[in-house]
């Protein structure tokens, strides 16, 4: 594969996981933590706190100082931030200036643990190595004066864009069930006037919707089809 395609299949698998995080910003399921966010949404699989997974990625991924789509910023630990943090890349604007996806950094609502998109990052190192940021925070809609020290960039490969790709097109598919049975149970409460007759044939047109679109969720029973999706 090469350089130019693994960079678009890169670019593909980022837009794909961008349009399924939730746009209140909160996780539907709970608290998010900044490290399985972002190894779900580029497929590095490097787990372990955020302060580590730089040195993790040496001799496992490409790293630098040049940002790119479906690349992990990595934070180094500070005195309020001891554990690191990281941050998906969504969008490149400029040299200096990128927009990350990322979990548990603003506090929203009052609470922790949240997901925000396309958040704006501006790098202010001296030398223009984006090895100094400024990132934006909610509460105070701006970017603030806290400058963050930065490692680099953490690059996918071939793999882990394979298994962006997988896990959002399993992810999609399970979006697309739960869309499905909440127009299968509006259906069936919007028709409590009609026949016995044709509730029963409402309701058996949508379990098989759903029967189909959960088919090809789990790749339609056949091993060969079948993705593991990362932890």
């Amino acid at each position: 594969m090469t350089k130019r395609t693994r960079t678009l299949l890169g670019s593909l698998a980022a837009a794909a996981m961008i349009s399924l995080v939730p746009m209140s910003g909160a996780n539907a399921d709970g608290y998010w933590q900044c490290v399985p966010f972002a190894r779900l949404m580029s497929g590095i699989q490097i787990f372990g706190d955020a302060r580590t997974w730089w040195s993790q990625a040496a001799g496992k991924y490409d790293t630098g100082s040049v940002p790119k789509i479906g690349s992990v910023l990595s934070f180094k630990p500070t005195a309020r931030m001891n554990l690191g943090h990281v941050a998906f890349v969504s969008q490149v604007l400029t040299d200096r200036v990128i927009q990350v996806t990322h979990a548990n950094w603003s506090i929203i609502e009052g609470d922790r643990g949240q997901i925000e998109k396309d958040v704006t990052v501006v790098d202010v190192s001296p030398n223009g190595d984006w090895t100094q940021v400024k990132v934006w925070y909610d509460p105070i809609r701006d970017l603030g004066t806290t400058v963050y020290p930065t490692n680099g960039f953490i690059y996918p490969d071939a793999q882990a864009i394979k298994i962006a790709m997988a896990t959002s097109k399993i992810a999609m598919a399970q979006n697309a069930v739960v869309s499905a049975a909440k127009q299968a149970a509006n259906q069936v409460a919007s028709s409590v006037r009609a026949s016995p007759l044709d509730i029963i044939s409402q309701a058996a047109d949508s379990t098989d919707r759903i029967a189909a679109l959960i088919e090809a969720a789990t790749g339609g029973g056949s091993d060969n089809n079948k993705q593991n999706p990362p932890r």
